[in-house]
């Protein structure tokens, strides 16, 4: 049931139409199992989280902060400050010090929510730089609180603060709620530069909401799996589109049980980014090695087949011939539900994915396992989705999906794709010069990324400020060539180099554990990873991997010279962002004598 309501009162509406029917459910790491949340209990929450900061003394607009992984505390927070219209800004839980010092003093944050002892820690730490802070709330009560510690009290006893007498000016507050309210302040990592913080205000989430649901087809009746964290815009806006429809919210906690929470759970819909499918599919490739010939004619031949169905005959929408039919109805029945059942998707009715170019393997791949993938596109300041795959329209392998209604778009100079709608933000936070920057005098917002429409279909080529020159006046795409390295399940991370020198060339991350056990496999004998990388038949191995990857390239796409790297690009060593978005620069300097070699 789609309840487009304000967020201020639309998790009480959800209680009185669904009561004790399960709303939420998280994994009790300690009791081994999920534990459900009932609409009734979502809503109890919410109204003390309400309540509570009320007593505290929360003014309305004023800013407060979430840092934590997924929780269902973090959902309680985001709707009880929206009920007496306060502003919720989360921060991601791999945060370090200095970034939450940053978004605390620019936005001038008071009270700030923490999720368990990492977040905790670093909030500590941080708390000194804070010029504004006054109090910390813990989620988990599992967290050691340092001696001394005045600030901070746990979610039990902060919901505690709020009584009958703050119900009032709660019920006052959330009846003058208004769509021009500010919801969220969400900064954005930032793969250059400081962090910029994109105002997301209720109007903006009320024109998503209503533009999907025009399109979706999502009920009351599914189970949503939660994957990304909630500070990422696509998972916030996916999450809250779910609420919207009564869904069960099902929370993944930790990123890498992922998978086995799809195999408890059994989603019918879950957002994603498109390096999860990677893996999926790496997964699948290597089950087929791994199994007997006839397993492996089998997959491969289902993937082949069903993939070239899906492509050339279901997604263009016409009739496919009659051997073709029975061939995929045979996989269908034999192999692909076996596919299915391994990956934990047995029932598969819509899985957005965004935030990164879907490779053709992986697109074709997905929809051969009869997997709903849903590809889109979409950034923080345009509230998530500008276009997404229509279901019932042709899908074009490549495409970026059609334009969301409500929203318009339009290529502009250096084929730049523009964005105009209610969903496009007002502007950065207290950053009036960035604003203009990205938003013109009539309203276009400036994406920074370089496209085309063709027929009703949007496509994305590259990022503009990321398009390399090669000193031969040769324009390279980056991520498009190391999209197609990671596609292989011998190279976990790529980052490529070009701008302005003579070939291209690569760093590439592997995939520690299989290259240690092909080498075992080779006989080759390492003493450390170090050592594994410099290994010549392992580099060889790695050089023709990526030879064949990379042969529908140009030639001068092509890489040349490439590094096997010991240890992966981290958050740790300010290489990636909170979102796995490579820092460049920070790469190259690391990585500097290195790259220099490749050019001797």
């Amino acid at each position: 049931m789609q309840n487009n309501s304000h967020y201020a009162h639309l998790i009480q509406q959800q209680a009185e139409t669904y009561g004790q029917r399960t709303a939420l459910k998280y994994r009790d790491y300690r009791q081994g199992k999920w534990v459900p949340v009932s609409w009734n209990d979502f809503a109890l929450r919410v109204g003390q989280v309400s309540r509570a900061l009320i007593a505290r003394g929360v003014a309305v607009q004023e800013h407060l902060a979430v840092f934590s992984q997924n929780k269902p505390e973090c959902l309680y927070a985001d709707f009880g400050a929206y009920g007496i219209r306060a502003v919720t800004i989360p921060f991601y839980a791999t945060s370090s010090v200095g970034q939450v010092a940053y978004m605390m003093n620019d936005a001038e944050i008071r009270f700030v929510f923490v999720g368990e002892q990492q977040q905790y820690d670093t909030m500590m730490a941080a708390a000194p730089l804070c010029h504004t802070l006054q109090g910390i709330v813990i989620f988990d009560p599992d967290v050691k609180r340092k001696d001394g510690d005045t600030l901070s009290v746990y979610f039990d006893e902060f919901l505690a603060q709020g009584t009958a007498e703050h119900q009032a000016e709660a019920d006052v507050r959330r009846s003058a709620a208004t769509y021009d309210d500010t919801a969220n302040i969400l900064y954005t990592s930032g793969t250059t530069g400081q962090s910029k913080g994109v105002i997301l205000t209720h109007s903006m989430y009320r024109a998503a909401m209503e533009g999907h649901n025009k399109i979706l087809t999502v009920d009351d009746t599914d189970v949503i799996l939660n994957f990304l964290p909630f500070t990422h815009v696509f998972e916030r806006g996916w999450s809250y589109l779910c609420i919207t429809w009564g869904c069960t919210l099902c929370i993944n906690l930790r990123p890498h049980d992922v998978q086995r929470s799809m195999q408890e759970v059994h989603p019918t819909c879950m957002s994603s980014v498109p390096r999860f499918w990677e893996k999926v599919y790496q997964a699948v490739l290597d089950k087929a090695e791994k199994g007997s010939i006839v397993e492996r004619r089998l997959i491969l031949g289902a993937i082949r087949t069903c993939g070239d169905f899906w492509e050339n005959y279901e997604a263009r929408q016409k009739p496919a011939p009659l051997w073709l039919r029975a061939k995929v109805a045979f996989y269908r029945k034999v192999v692909i539900p076996k596919l299915r059942k391994a990956i934990g998707i047995e029932r598969s009715k819509c899985f957005p994915t965004a935030g990164a170019a879907v490779s053709p393997e992986v697109e074709r791949f997905v929809h051969a396992a009869g997997i709903d993938i849903c590809v889109g596109y979409g950034l923080t300041e345009t509230t998530a989705s500008v276009s997404f795959d229509h279901k019932d329209e042709t899908v074009t392998m490549g495409s970026i999906g059609r334009v969301m209604p409500g929203i318009e778009v339009k290529i502009g100079p250096d084929n730049e794709i523009l964005v105009k709608g209610p969903t496009v933000t007002p502007g950065y936070y207290r950053k009036p010069e960035e604003t203009a920057k990205a938003i013109d005098a009539d309203g276009w917002f400036h994406t920074g990324d370089a496209g085309y429409l063709k027929d009703g279909e949007l496509y994305m080529t590259e990022r503009i400020k990321d398009l390399f020159k090669t000193s031969n006046g040769k324009y390279i795409a980056p991520q498009l060539i190391e999209g197609k390295l990671t596609i292989d399940r011998y190279i976990e991370q790529a980052v490529v180099v070009a701008d302005k020198r003579k070939f291209v060339s690569a760093l590439v991350v592997p995939t520690y554990p299989l290259l240690e056990q092909y080498a075992r496999e080779q006989g080759l004998s390492f003493g450390s990873r170090e050592e594994l990388c410099q290994l010549k038949p392992v580099k060889d191995m790695i050089w023709q991997r990526i030879q064949v990857l990379q042969q529908d390239l140009a030639p001068y796409e092509q890489v040349k010279r490439f590094a096997i790297l010991p240890k992966p690009f981290s958050l740790e060593t300010e290489e990636i962002t909170n979102t796995l978005k490579i820092k460049r620069r920070a790469v190259y300097d690391h990585y500097a004598g290195l790259i220099e070699s490749f050019y001797a």
